[in-house]
């Protein structure tokens, strides 16, 4: 645009020195030279307001976060003694988060029947993770330290009665489900679908948020490289996925919870993973499989939202009519 201006000033400048007479042109040409000394200084003023304002604004919005921020801790450390903020994504249209690690460690809470409040304006700590908590003043991020946390805090632990073998099974299972599972389900919401099964779980994702959802889409899959499994095609991570869901099939079998009739903590990480199959994944071949081959898997995730979740349909995002 500017070049184009200062190629119509030289054009008219050319014309007047040809068709004038030598000293009206000399005059002529004087006032374009004002007459462009103006424009050129009106020019720099504008791109000078501008780079001001956006400054402006920048410091405006940095300074209102802040305080926003501060507001927000205030509340947080002014909650009673030893009631958890858990800090999560906002909920779900069919679980109570549409993430597995949230929905996992607020069951916990709930076994524990540990006092907590939820917050979902901060869902991302410091450190880039969700769940984390605030408790008495203290910041805690990562659903299993947290868990960890308050199991020794509030002198809960579901596990006691395992023998050390039987621990060591349920440390198995949870690594396999947290650490190589979760990723076959990454890839599938975020990857090979695009994540356009996020528009039917959760209203956030609907414009103009969705106009991020490539973006989160390429993060994820970068994400999935780096840790292995998102190097691999396609048919093959979705064939460990159900490796990895049969083999959980088979070690539940006709029992209640995963190492006995009694829920533990494992239980809590298998049902906030599971339930992402059940209810949030519409269309994967893992849906397919448990509606069919693995039906104890979503029985599971039946009884434990039955025996913690009696409000569930209160924790979800009301879906407009």
């Amino acid at each position: 645009m500017a070049s184009q201006s200062k190629r119509a000033w030289q054009s008219k400048h050319c014309l007047l020195r040809h068709f004038c007479p030598c000293k009206s042109a000399g005059m002529l040409e004087q006032a374009i030279e004002s007459l462009t000394a103006i424009w050129k200084n009106e020019r720099g003023l504008i791109v000078a307001s501008a780079g001001v304002a956006a400054s402006l604004y920048f410091l405006a919005s940095k300074i209102y976060a802040v305080r926003e921020k501060s507001q927000l801790r205030k509340k947080w450390n002014s909650a009673p003694k030893d009631v958890v903020i858990l800090h999560q994504l906002p909920r779900g249209k069919f679980t109570p988060s549409i993430s597995p690690f949230p929905l996992k460690l607020e069951t916990y809470l709930r076994m524990a029947g540990i006092r907590y409040e939820n917050d979902f304006t901060e869902p991302k700590s410091l450190e880039n993770k969700t769940p984390w908590i605030t408790l008495n003043g203290e910041d805690v991020a990562d659903s299993q330290i947290c868990l960890e946390l308050l199991a020794d805090k509030f002198q809960k632990d579901f596990s006691c009665h395992l023998s050390p073998e039987e621990k060591a099974t349920a440390r198995a299972f949870q690594i396999m489900a947290e650490d190589h599972f979760y990723w076959t389900g990454v890839l599938w919401r975020w990857v090979y679908t695009k994540g356009k099964t996020l528009r039917q779980i959760h209203a956030t994702f609907a414009p103009p948020l969705s106009l991020k959802i490539p973006l989160v889409c390429r993060r994820m899959k970068s994400q999935a490289i780096g840790q292995g499994l998102g190097r691999h095609a396609e048919k093959d991570v979705i064939e460990m996925g159900i490796k990895d869901l049969r083999a959980m099939s088979h070690y539940l079998g006709n029992k209640s919870y995963f190492m006995g009739e009694e829920p533990t903590e494992l239980d809590c990480a298998m049902f906030g993973m599971l339930a992402q199959l059940v209810w949030n994944m519409p269309g994967s071949p893992f849906e397919r499989l448990l509606n069919s081959e693995l039906p104890n898997l979503k029985r599971f995730c039946e009884r434990m939202k039955d025996r913690f979740w009696s409000d569930w349909d209160q924790c979800l995002l009301p879906v407009p009519l």
